[in-house]
């Protein structure tokens, strides 16, 4: 079965840095557009970014362009989001997300707590 599993969350002080990860298993990591979302306490879920099959190109939010970075190893079915000049309203839990058509699967989710 499709499963994915982030890691790497936890308390940052602002301006910090912090890297995430997401393992892919149960399908075709390679021919698949990865995704990376958050949700904060009482908003909806955001949609930060996505990188090619490839990883030579990707795209991201506004909120997050400049400070975040997706990138990916399809050896290691790992998609990562590297995370600099960290701010308390980037507070979320992280999710990666792959649709593995027709389905639309999530991980867990890693809480990233931003606060001094």
């Amino acid at each position: 079965q499709v499963q994915l599993v982030e890691s790497g969350g936890g308390l940052v002080q602002p301006g910090g840095s912090v890297r995430l990860s997401c393992v892919a298993s149960g399908f075709t990591f390679s021919t698949s557009v990865m995704k990376w979302y958050r949700q904060a306490p009482g908003k909806e879920r955001e949609w930060l970014g996505r990188i090619s099959t490839t990883g030579d190109s990707s795209f991201y939010a506004d909120s997050v362009k400049g400070r975040f970075t997706i990138s990916r190893d399809n050896a290691k079915n790992t998609v990562s989001l590297q995370m600099n000049s960290l701010r308390p309203e980037d507070t979320a839990i992280y999710y990666c997300n792959a649709i593995v058509y027709p389905y639309n699967y999530w991980g867990q989710g890693t809480q990233v707590t931003v606060s001094s």
